[in-house]
């Protein structure tokens, strides 16, 4: 390794930073500061906090505890590091090796400083120095001995970081076709969140083991009466199953280093640590020679055979001559022919674009996993004048997941947001065909979480047709707040992924604002269920006929005001779209 270069390496990326922060103005600069000094006082606050942990809370517990722990901290810590890994399924390279390639440096210094620059995000800032802080209280109120457990967390750190690592470049390399970019996002997505929410559904699925009365009453005489418990008596001890996964597994390792380390036995934490790391040098490695075969053109430079590649052109040839039609001979009934065409555009590029089904597959799991929890368990029914206030929660609830898209409509753009100011349409109509290109979308999810609790809960039919009716007046309002926010705040996210590009702290407090005024936005829809138990309560009319008109009355009042405010707001789009041009289409370094 020549140190000289990556000094150099090392001195360019944080000039490239410093320019991009006094680009952003002062205001992102002090933020960036404040974002990295918070960073550093967290990560040394955690390892105090570990420290006092080890010394004063966990020094007494015994080895099974202890690996219970352990246990506990490395499956938050994977969840955690899983959903950053599905913010930005690609690898980001902080120093552009394309740009690098014709200069007399090693492409292991530059691999080297892009593997540690993408690893130093919110999870290994709370849980590294953590852990490391309580190695070193457990080796204070415990002995020296638990010190052998600070390389096999480094170890497991180390491997998880690794083969993230090489599985983001092995994700660009397969992504590198734009065709089969798509589907391999939106599948690793899918895989990734059923995978999240598989402990979930198999608690949701399994049934209950609910002791017996007699069982309960005995129990509670014993803790009454301070008699022992006979099967307190019993060692406890794990099953063979689950020791052999401590063995296998290699995420589980630190566990079962902890409780040997706690029993005195060194040799099955020196064996974690060497495993640990020599795992995550196979891990780098290989990402390592990916890495240059990607950057020398080796990838993707197998032969195809002709023959399917004919068959398959004229087949495409032949369809697209045959019965196709326009999109812009397209109407929608009551729209304009702009409007309506600039409708169908947005939510063709809405099914199409990968990071936004990405998006999407999270709501459409979650609505799987509330489906097989309203069905399995049914064990409770809720008293009917909650029901009207569930299924007004449950469209807040699907419409939160659609905040990040609809208050930023024109980050997804990107340079494609060039055809909306060059072409003649009215603003107005771009917002609006921006808002009924999503109504699709959250009728569909919102419509399926009612359906799935009429037919779970025992819904009444007009409670049902009430929260028909509340779900267009929030579309209408969230529209609103998302028009506002995506003209004010918009930032750019960078494709295929979910994570947005270099946002200035100006943005940053705007999206911020924003998305605490969604509360505010969406509460209209709870006055509704609140007025109907209002007023049953002083007898002036049944809970659902006043929901029922109450949530006409609203989307009445609500339709009326978006259709007052889109011409403002268009007005203000045709102020502002010089610089939401200027932030959606440029590519910062």
């Amino acid at each position: 390794m020549n140190w000289s270069h990556l000094h150099t390496i090392v001195w360019l990326r944080w000039r490239l930073t410093r320019n991009q922060w006094s680009r952003g103005g002062p205001l992102n600069a002090i933020v960036a500061l404040i974002v990295m000094s918070a960073a550093l006082v967290i990560g040394v606050a955690g390892g105090g906090i570990g420290i006092l942990m080890g010394i004063m809370v966990f020094n007494k517990l015994v080895p099974l505890a202890l690996l219970g722990l352990f246990d506990t901290m490395v499956l938050v810590f994977l969840f955690f590091w899983m959903i950053g890994l599905m913010s930005e399924l690609q690898r980001s390279e902080s120093v552009d090796i394309t740009r690098m390639r014709h200069l007399p440096v090693k492409l292991k210094d530059i691999f080297l400083i892009n593997y540690v620059a993408s690893h130093l995000c919110v999870s290994i800032i709370l849980f590294v120095p953590f852990m490391l802080g309580l190695t070193l209280g457990l080796a204070c109120s415990r002995g020296t001995v638990m010190l052998w457990l600070a390389p096999l967390i480094l170890g497991f750190f180390f491997m998880i970081t690794a083969w993230t690592y090489c599985l983001r470049g092995w994700l660009a390399a397969l992504m590198h076709n734009q065709r089969r970019r798509r589907a391999v996002i939106a599948g690793i997505t899918m895989g990734f969140i059923l995978v999240t929410q598989l402990p979930n559904l198999v608690m949701n699925v399994m049934p209950d083991k609910k002791r017996q009365p007699a069982e309960k009453i005995a129990v509670r005489q014993q803790d009454e009466q301070g008699t022992p418990n006979p099967k307190d008596d019993k060692p406890r001890s794990m099953p063979k199953a689950l020791i052999l996964a401590h063995h296998c597994v290699p995420f589980l390792w630190a566990g079962n280093g902890v409780k040997s380390l706690a029993t005195g036995h060194v040799w099955p934490a020196l064996l974690g640590a060497l495993g640990g790391f020599a795992l995550g040098g196979w891990g780098l490695s290989r990402a390592y020679r990916s890495t240059c075969r990607f950057y020398r053109g080796q990838i993707g430079t197998g032969r195809t055979k002709q023959k399917k590649k004919g068959k398959k052109e004229k087949a495409s040839a032949s369809s697209a001559t045959v019965g196709q039609t326009n999109v812009m001979d397209k109407t929608l009934p009551g729209l304009a022919q702009d409007t309506a065409v600039l409708t169908q555009a947005f939510f063709r590029s809405i099914l199409r674009a990968p990071e936004i089904k990405t998006m999407l597959a999270t709501n459409f799991v979650m609505v799987i996993v509330m489906a097989i929890a309203f069905t399995v368990r049914r064990n409770a029914t809720p008293p009917e004048m909650i029901k009207p206030f569930m299924a007004t929660g449950l469209i807040a609830f699907s419409f939160f997941g659609l905040s990040q898209l609809m208050f930023n409509l024109f980050g997804w753009d990107r340079a494609g947001f060039r055809t909306l100011v060059l072409s003649p349409v009215q603003r107005r109509r771009i917002l609006l065909s921006k808002n009924l290109a999503l109504l699709p979308i959250a009728v569909l999810i919102s419509g399926l979480l009612q359906i799935i609790l009429r037919f779970t809960l025992s819904l009444p039919w007009i409670v049902f047709v009430c929260a028909c009716l509340q779900i267009p007046v929030a579309f209408l309002s969230l529209s609103l707040l998302g028009n506002l926010a995506s003209m004010l705040a918009p930032f750019r996210v960078g494709p295929g992924t979910l994570k947005a590009t270099k946002v200035p702290g100006q943005t940053k407090l705007l999206t911020l604002i924003s998305l605490l005024c969604f509360p505010v936005f969406i509460a209209p829809i709870f006055l509704a269920p609140t007025m109907g138990l209002l007023f049953e309560k002083l007898g002036w009319l049944q809970s659902s006929l006043t929901n029922f008109l109450f949530s006409a009355t609203l989307l009445a009042v609500v339709a009326l005001l978006y259709r007052l405010c889109l011409p403002g707001l268009g007005r203000l789009l045709q102020q502002r779209e010089r610089e939401i041009m200027q932030i959606v289409t440029q590519e910062v370094e």
